[in-house]
């Protein structure tokens, strides 16, 4: 017999960002919620550096990961890096998420065509621990913003939630709003699939439940 694994998150979910001023305690903070243990991803150009966990749907991987992010430790820095409002941050926060749309450039045409503007693509790479170079494409630094979702692309690079990575399973990912119908007629723009269910509350963010290893629910 088989059964059906209700899941509520976009359906062009591609990954789920958070970010804070310190990549180690990022890191730290997951896993003593979780259990797992993020893997290391790799260095960017920007000043900062990653650590992933791959999201699984019903036990099973999808291309969905979740992208742990903070200055590179190896890295003096003057000043906090400014990607994804890390200069801003004093804890571990959900900031934002990326879909993937199967055509990035039609997807942003049609987004601009509806008024919301989720920046030009840009280039943008890193190199894995063992020295693998990723590259992709991505929207960045529009005005609409981290609270839409910004747009990728990772053309013949393989799709970090389908490496091999940490695991942990996806219950939901919802995006919490005083008022949830104003947000849902500022997000009709996206792509059909790419904005995140909005349920009631305050403040405004992001919440993201979780399965653990353990059998526990755990809500970020």
């Amino acid at each position: 017999m088989s059964t059906q694994t209700l899941v509520n998150h976009p359906t062009l979910l591609d990954h789920v960002v958070i970010a804070g001023p310190d990549l180690e305690e990022v890191v730290s903070w997951f896993a003593e919620r979780t259990g797992v243990t993020a893997t290391p991803g790799g260095a960017h150009p920007t000043g900062t550096a990653n650590a992933l966990v791959a999201l699984t749907v019903g036990g099973e991987r999808r291309p969905h990961y979740m992208e742990l992010i903070g200055p590179n430790p190896e890295v003096e820095h003057e000043t906090a890096p400014q990607a994804f409002g890390i200069d801003g941050l004093d804890a571990p926060t959900i900031v934002t998420y990326a879909i993937h749309p199967e055509d990035i450039e039609a997807a942003l045409a049609a987004v601009r065509a509806q008024g919301l503007d989720p920046g030009d693509i840009r280039d943008l790479s890193r190199r894995r621990p063992d020295g693998v170079l990723l590259e992709w494409r991505l929207t960045r630094s529009g005005t609409a913003g981290y609270r839409t979702p910004f747009l990728i692309d990772w053309g013949r690079t393989e799709q970090p939630g389908l490496s091999d990575i940490a695991t942990i399973e996806l219950v939901a990912f919802e995006r919490v709003e005083p008022d949830p119908g104003d947000a849902a007629a500022r997000l009709r723009a996206l792509p059909e699939g790419g904005a995140a269910p909005t349920v009631q509350g305050d403040p405004a963010g992001f919440r993201l439940t979780l399965r653990t290893p353990s059998g526990e629910t755990v809500v970020l």
